[in-house]
């Protein structure tokens, strides 16, 4: 059995080291051969732990004495001992050179054990997210969607999506044990589906209030009237004042999105005053008219700084 230098192994030459240069020669190879670093040399791990075990006995005044007697009574004087791999155990932490002079010690092996234990730990597998796009109407009255997602086996799997009715935006649906598999035991992972609520045409969500616009013809606008207005899950009749103007807004409580506490949020109308385009001679007729009567002048009124 190759009789191990341990002072040569840290790269000390002064076997009268003091314990602050041992610790830092440990430092210093320890980092030079960590097996993370030296990925190309199969050796790389055994001279790790050689390191290891030579701070081990080093660091400590009673082992070190004890060390420093075996050397000079197996070896009469200090040699330069061309460095050489221990031999051990596959798993053992300690050397048969280590294990002959010192015994494998009972906080070596209750480490040891800690160490396999933590290896056999049941780790959780990573969550999978994806989106998915729904209708304003899809998320007010709820409903089922499916989507097909592309394994780690490469293979395509469709999952049913219940989305519940009065889902916020953003807001994600969980699906238990459909993320990525555990290690050792462990639980598989989620699938977390985040749910993109789009605007359409006629309506838009902001919150827990939904924005609509309200078309009025100008004589409606400049007489007032009564319209029928399509909620979202509802006809309301509406009073429109008279004289309002495009851009102003009309707020119907409790005609919004669901609030998720059994309430509403807002509708809230803009309104759109639109003028026809094309006219018939009649219609013409009476605009012209209307042009000659009337003293109302919008540039007169509101171009005042």
């Amino acid at each position: 059995m190759i009789f191990k230098d341990y002072y040569k192994i840290l790269g000390i030459s002064n076997y009268k080291a003091s314990p602050e240069e041992i610790k830092q020669a440990y430092r210093e190879q320890a980092k030079k051969h960590h097996p993370d670093i030296n990925t190309t040399n199969t050796m790389a791990e055994e001279r790790f732990k050689d390191i290891n075990e030579a701070y081990k006995v080093l660091s400590e005044t009673a082992s070190r004495r004890k060390y420093d007697r075996m050397w000079y009574n197996h070896i009469g004087k200090r040699q330069k001992v061309k460095y050489e791999e221990s031999s051990r155990e596959k798993g053992s932490v300690f050397s048969d050179f280590f294990n002959m002079f010192f015994g494998e010690t009972t906080k070596d092996n209750s480490t040891s054990q800690k160490e396999d234990k933590r290896k056999k730990v049941a780790i959780k597998g990573e969550n999978i997210e994806t989106e998915i796009n729904i209708s304003i109407i899809e998320a007010f009255y709820g409903n089922e969607k499916k989507i097909s997602l592309r394994t780690l086996d490469g293979k395509m799997k469709t999952f049913t999506i219940k989305i519940p009715a009065g889902i916020r935006n953003h807001e994600k649906i969980r699906l238990m044990g459909q993320g990525k598999p555990g290690e050792n035991g462990g639980k598989s992972g989620d699938l977390l589906i985040k749910v993109q609520i789009e605007d359409d045409e006629k309506y838009r969500l902001n919150g827990i209030d939904l924005y609509t616009n309200l078309y009025l013809t100008p004589w409606e606008a400049a007489l007032g009237t009564k319209v029928t207005l399509n909620s979202i899950n509802e006809e309301i009749s509406l009073h429109v004042p008279q004289g309002i103007q495009s851009g102003e807004t009309i707020h119907l409580k409790e005609k919004g999105y669901l609030d998720g506490k059994g309430g509403r949020g807002e509708l809230i109308t803009n309104i759109c005053i639109m003028v026809p385009k094309t006219m018939t001679d009649q219609e013409k007729q009476l605009f012209e008219q209307l042009k000659e009567v009337s003293k109302y002048d919008p540039r007169n009124t509101y171009n005042k700084l």
